[in-house]
């Protein structure tokens, strides 16, 4: 901030402070209607699930289509009261942090204000926290952001997936109890059908561990653990994914791997879920100094300022991107609509300490 006066940094600061506070007002009032309708669809969940427990206890004599009615809506409730509870406990989080960045922003304005107009702030340098462009939060708040939606993410993929599948085990269950005496043949249907959901179950747990932290990764280090990945990703999507690994096949830092790792995992996503390609190849370098990776598509492609803009929904590249930066790397992308993509990260890195 060479150059600005210390009066640029308090109006500055100040509007900050404002705009904090007008939403900090508004997302107080989205929480409160928020906390009602969870409070609404848990009296319902409550309803419902007591009707369940009277079809139980007289299941033998309840058709099956009442059942598989009464089960369905059970799941659509609690689904929805989850979903709920999801959205009320990110809008609690999200005032957290606006809180928090609000009372930081008033003790700037107080200590500032104990400075004569006009001097210029000693050391003052134009990467302090507060020289964000206009209208976006700082890196701090955008991380958090980024964290909640990623938490909420895995919650949703354990609760739809998981979740919903034990759930299942257990009417299933007791429809084989029950159908033992009366039925046999179908009972042992049922088992066949539950084996089979068991099987898809486990290989579901098993692909949602490896996306949320790869024990490769700790075990063997980046280079096989990519290798596993990009394998896996061309047998789940059938894209033609081809992998080149140039340079030293050595054991880096942990956090260093887990960026590299995490670089090439979410650029691989964006281009399964929004390219719509048929050939993907990913490169991955590490040199002496520092580890670079390239994934490149022959997709749609796409306005390339968009997803990287922090404002925007894409907060996927936006944290790579600041991740990245962070370390003192960079994120690149060159994109052109109906001609693909080509994203490149790069950042030093430090190799694992010897013991």
């Amino acid at each position: 901030m060479a150059g600005k006066s210390l009066q640029d940094l308090l109006d500055l600061t100040r509007a900050e402070f404002e705009r904090a506070q007008r939403e900090l007002r508004e997302i107080k009032s989205l929480v409160e209607q928020s906390k009602a309708e969870v409070d609404k669809m848990g009296q319902r969940n409550a309803s419902i699930t007591n009707q369940m427990r009277q079809i139980n206890q007289n299941f033998d004599t309840v058709p099956r289509a009442d059942i598989k009615a009464t089960y369905e809506a059970v799941q659509k409730t609690q689904q929805q009261l989850f979903s709920m509870r999801g959205q009320l406990e990110k809008l609690q989080g999200d005032q957290v942090n606006l809180e928090r960045y609000s009372s930081y922003l008033q003790t700037v304005l107080e200590s500032l204000g104990d400075v004569a107009p006009g001097m210029e702030l000693p050391g003052a340098s134009s990467n302090m926290a507060l020289s964000t462009p206009q209208g976006s939060d700082p890196v701090v708040v955008r991380i958090i952001n980024a964290q909640e939606a990623e938490r909420q993410r895995l919650s949703r993929t354990l609760h739809d997936g998981p979740a919903q599948s034990l759930t299942n085990f257990i009417l299933q269950a007791e429809i084989v109890q029950r159908l033992f005496d009366s039925n046999p043949e179908q009972a042992r249907a049922e088992l066949i059908n539950l084996k089979t959901t068991a099987g898809t179950t486990f290989q579901r747990v098993r692909d949602f561990i490896v996306e949320l932290r790869p024990m490769m990764l700790d075990d063997l280090g980046l280079v096989p653990t990519v290798r596993r990945y990009v394998k896996s990703f061309e047998e789940k999507t059938g894209i033609p994914t081809a992998l080149t690994i140039t340079g030293d096949e050595r054991r880096l830092a942990s956090h260093c791997e887990v960026l590299a790792f995490r670089g090439i995992q979410e650029l691989l996503i964006n281009a399964r879920d929004h390219a719509e390609s048929s050939q993907i190849r990913v490169t991955l370098d590490v040199d002496d100094h520092s580890v670079r990776g390239i994934v490149e598509d022959n997709g749609k492609g796409f306005n390339v300022s968009a997803p990287l803009d922090p404002s925007q929904k894409h907060i996927g590249l936006s944290t790579l991107k600041e991740k990245t930066e962070l370390l003192g790397g960079h994120l690149d992308i060159e994109s052109t609509v109906g001609q693909g993509t080509r994203a490149t990260f790069e950042f030093p890195i430090e190799d694992l300490p010897t013991a």
